[in-house]
């Protein structure tokens, strides 16, 4: 069923750098001088402008580990202005490749710049300076033999804090074991680790899943959560935003959970307090119940026993038997079809304080 996939083998998450535009090139001081000119006026050209830095949103990249290793991003300067009323080249912007679902602080005053939801969605972070002027730009009638110049103006500098939100259809959630990794691996042609011990996916993976008529869904496996999570326990605090950018959750719940473990009803509520307490927003998010393993003896009286207690429609899987996957897809698919029609009719919310594509204020020469 799955054809394609995207799965992460480092994921870094949070990366803070420095970020500077170039300074503008200085203003030419310069007269004309030629044979049989004797009265040779200002000739000396404007600076070139400096280059500025730019984040720019990439669906293909999912982590933020090439920003990782280097911290310091400054754009090109401008070249100074020269005789002969010639001008500077302008200095070369610097792009910044990040991830789609990238959020941009500033780390000094904890301001959110922009959102970076959108594939090509660019940024300006760092305003490059202006050139200055040559002292041509300052002749004038009474003024005929002009010795002022400007310099180049400062490119502006932040440091920056860049916090990736996977965005994702369909979100996997569960206490560890539940068998998320392996329902992905089914789903998707992603690998994430699988083993039969807890905490075996220690950073969230992606995967495509394709259905027929052309239909795509990206889903992602997020570290199994614990009682406390988002207070810090176990590995699911850390992952806990990601959750937030999908549509739909997909909770999935051991049917023949180990000795000693959470029964299926109890470990379903464990987890629902912990997304209630980290917030009520992802709380109220469309949620769909799995009972995964249902290939083991008992568990298909557990899924008729866990229906009776929660109350509500739950799907029964085996990842290794592939039983209930394909219905559990096309469900997949109806209900992230209903979310999205959903935000198609509401009003889109701006989330880009500045209300442009350009967050660095003027910076003057």
């Amino acid at each position: 069923m799955p054809r394609d996939s995207r799965s992460v083998r480092v994921f870094v998450d949070e990366v803070t750098i420095h970020v500077r535009g170039g300074k503008g090139g200085d203003g030419c001081l310069s007269f004309r001088r030629e044979k049989f000119v004797p009265k040779g006026g200002p000739d000396g050209g404007d600076g070139g402008h400096a280059g500025s830095v730019w984040l720019v949103a990439k669906t293909g990249v999912d982590t933020l580990l090439d920003l990782s290793g280097r911290h310091h991003y400054h754009a090109e300067s401008g070249r100074p202005g020269s005789g002969n009323n010639r001008s500077g080249h302008r200095g070369a912007d610097l792009v910044v490749t990040v991830p789609t679902g990238t959020l941009v602080y500033d780390a000094d005053t904890g301001r959110l710049l922009k959102d970076l939801i959108d594939d090509e969605q660019r940024v300006r972070v760092a305003r490059g300076g202006r050139g200055g002027r040559g002292n041509a730009r300052f002749a004038t009638s009474t003024h005929q033999t002009p010795r002022e110049f400007e310099p180049g103006g400062k490119g502006q500098e932040r440091t920056l804090r860049l916090e990736l939100k996977l965005i994702a259809d369909v979100g996997f959630v569960g206490l560890p074991n539940a068998g998320k990794s392996t329902l992905l691996s089914r789903l998707t042609r992603a690998r994430p680790k699988i083993a039969d011990y807890p905490f075996t996916t220690r950073e969230p993976h992606l995967g495509i899943m394709e259905l027929s008529g052309y239909r795509r869904l990206v889903l992602a496996d997020l570290p199994g959560l614990i009682e406390g999570a988002h207070a810090g326990v176990g590995l699911g605090d850390a992952f806990l935003r990601h959750v937030e950018r999908t549509r739909v959750i997909l909770h999935l719940i051991d049917l023949s959970p180990p000795e000693g473990s959470p029964s299926p009803a109890e470990a379903y509520r464990v987890i629902r307090h912990e997304l209630e307490r980290y917030s009520r927003a992802l709380a109220e998010r469309e949620e769909l119940v799995v009972g995964t393993k249902l290939d083991l003896t008992d568990a298909p009286a557990a899924l008729e026993q866990l229906r009776a207690t929660l109350g509500k429609p739950i799907l029964g899987i085996s990842g290794v038997t592939g039983a209930g996957l394909r219905e559990l897809a096309e469900t997949l698919w109806t209900t992230v079809e209903r979310v999205r029609a959903a935000e198609r009719e509401q009003k889109p919310v701006q989330i880009d304080l500045e209300g442009s594509g350009d967050v660095s204020p003027d910076v003057s020469a």
